[in-house]
């Protein structure tokens, strides 16, 4: 049987030791989030989480939504679940205080979302969907629509989605069928049927608003034609209570291989009023912040899931017997040793928590920078919004590709008992699958890190990563005590931007490069980000190891750095190897004999 204890030691350590909270705290907007306020909202976090919603892990999934004539039920417990969450205040912690928000900093609200994805995924959704929507209003919204629906969705009151996906249109949005009429009161009326809902129709909360892709009448065509619209379940009435039955509705719910506490929803439109929300076919540039906020909170799905798989083959390999050590009974009163004393069980145990601790810190990275756009400099604002346009579809692949990877080695771990349904480990597997396709599957991901951020604005979004990196490396390498770091980090940046390089040449010949290198581009990127993570949190635990209490912290944080630059990091080489193929590979292999 899985359980859950938040990682609050390690997310501290990222917080305040290597990402520098309280530089964020000092920026505009964050004032009261010191580290004084920042701890009990992370201990209560933790307790929301351990207490709360990972016991409904594992009987939602087994009991599932249910739907009937419509109406969509969530396993029981959830409701009292997301009652508590509101309550507390969770839903608006980073919501703006001008709608009732506490406006954490991302770096603090990152650390909550991964403990919500952890202890409850299937749940996670709910919230998470609804303050995607809340940002996408917040940000291309009219004052009139904002005043009306924000406030709510930040409460909890009323939830939030994301209408885009059709059973013809799923990466394509140029496909869009869903037609918007204008009506005489500034209103429009919505036809058409859209599929894959997360959060779609459920019993949570009292309201759903419905963020739809649409076209209007004569609208070009592709993506140049489509609009964002604001449709809710009920149209509120003047004292902002939920009204009338709106023209939505749920045609069925999917039966899926994990998220199963998740409503993933037909939705019928069928004249339903709507609001237009931006400006007229520029629907496709409003969703996108909804869409790249939603990007990085799957990236933190996988990071969620991949904490609480390696928990749970820590504990069983601490608990399991079988057999004994290699060089002899480590425990000889025990009748056999623990799996944990067995290398390759060592290796994937290693293998979860260096890719976990590594993704930790490339999150708060990422959040770091969503804060800096609250710098008064305006150069810092740029490279923060440049950082966080570069990094958007690494933490989104990378991080669900390592998030799989660690509940299936979980199940390696566990062997037969991983693998069946009453001990929780096929369900982690389960579930982080999903985060690898949505929200653009991951493929997607690498064509747009390697085809539109890597050349954007000659190479600039790339600076905001290779300067820095580029900088550390010139200023430690002299440094004896960081050389088992350093190094091995030099050597796999020296691979990135040659392979940034080569490729960007080919890719002027032939866009099939491109395509055919994107994938392990990513990859080979997303180590080298990685590893220069790992290079700073070595250091960092290099200086204070021996200074008390936390000694056996620092001194495995040295450990995990060394496993992932001796171990993980040579993968580098590979992946360049595999680039510097090119496409011909792939390519010429003929249509036919597929």
């Amino acid at each position: 049987m899985m359980s859950y204890k938040a990682p609050l030691r390690d997310m501290r350590f990222v917080l305040y030791e290597l990402m520098g909270a309280d530089e964020v705290a000092a920026l505009p907007g964050h004032e009261e989030f010191s580290r004084e306020l920042m701890d009990p909202i992370l201990d209560e976090a933790a307790r929301l989480c351990e207490d709360v919603l990972f016991p409904l892990n594992r009987p939602g999934d087994e009991e599932g939504c249910a739907f009937e004539n419509g109406v969509v039920r969530t396993p029981e417990g959830f409701r009292e679940a997301y009652r508590r969450y509101c309550e507390g205040g969770w839903s608006s912690l980073a919501c703006d205080p001008a709608h009732g928000g506490l406006g954490a900093p991302h770096m603090l609200n990152v650390m909550i979302t991964e403990m919500i994805c952890s202890a409850n995924l299937a749940f996670s959704l709910y919230p998470g969907l609804t303050h995607g929507a809340y940002l996408c209003l917040d940000e291309h919204g009219s004052d009139a629509l904002k005043a009306e629906y924000l406030p709510k969705m930040a409460s909890g009151e009323w939830s939030g989605t994301m209408c885009l996906t059709e059973p013809q249109c799923g990466t394509d949005l140029g496909l869009v069928r869903t037609r918007a009429e204008p009506r005489a009161d500034g209103s429009y009326a919505l036809s058409g049927s859209k599929m894959f809902i997360s959060a779609g129709e459920h019993d949570l909360s009292d309201n759903i608003v419905h963020l739809v892709l649409a076209r209007l009448p004569g609208a070009p065509k592709g993506v140049k034609g489509v609009s964002l619209f604001l449709a809710p379940k009920y149209l509120p009435r003047q004292d902002g209570a939920p009204g009338e039955r709106n023209g939505v509705s749920c045609g069925s719910i999917e039966h899926k291989m994990g998220i199963r506490a998740s409503a993933t929803c037909v939705l019928n439109f069928d004249g339903a009023t709507a609001f237009l929300v931006g400006a007229p076919h520029k629907g496709l540039r409003a969703m996108f912040s909804m869409m790249n906020a939603e990007r990085l909170a799957v990236g933190v799905q996988g990071l969620g899931v991949g904490e609480a798989a390696y928990q749970g083959a820590a504990a069983y390999a601490r608990e399991r017997l079988q057999g004994r050590a290699l060089k002899g009974a480590k425990y000889p009163e025990k009748p056999a040793d623990p799996i944990l004393v067995h290398p390759d069980v060592r290796r994937m145990l290693l293998t979860q928590r260096a890719y976990v601790e590594g993704c930790r810190a490339l999150a708060a990275w990422a959040a770091r920078s969503l804060d800096l756009r609250r710098s008064p400099d305006a150069a810092a604002r740029r490279e923060a919004e440049d950082f966080v346009a570069l990094v958007t579809p690494i933490v989104k692949a990378l991080l669900t590709d390592l998030g799989t990877e660690a509940a299936n080695l979980g199940m390696q771990i566990m062997g037969g008992h991983g693998y069946i349904r009453e001990n929780g480990m096929e369900q982690y597997a389960r579930d982080a699958r999903i985060a690898q396709i949505y929200e653009g599957t991951n493929g997607v991901q690498a064509l747009d890190l390697i085809g539109r951020k890597t050349g954007a604005h000659a190479g600039r979004y790339l600076r905001a990563f290779f300067h820095p990196v580029s900088a550390y490396v010139e200023a430690k390498s002299g440094e004896a005590a960081l050389a088992e770091f350093v190094e091995p980090l030099a050597k796999a940046f020296g691979r990135l931007q040659q392979a940034t390089a080569e490729t960007a040449r080919a890719a002027l010949r032939d866009p099939d490069e491109a395509g055919a290198a994107a994938t392990d581009y990513l990859r080979l990127f997303g180590l080298v980000a990685l590893a220069y993570l790992w290079a700073r949190m070595a250091e960092i635990a290099l200086q204070k190891q021996g200074a008390g209490e936390d000694d056996r912290f620092y001194a495995a944080k040295i450990a995990t750095a060394r496993f992932y630059m001796r171990r993980l990091l040579p993968q580098t080489s590979g992946l360049a190897a595999a680039i510097r193929a090119g496409a011909a590979p792939v390519m010429a292999f003929d249509d036919l004999a597929f």
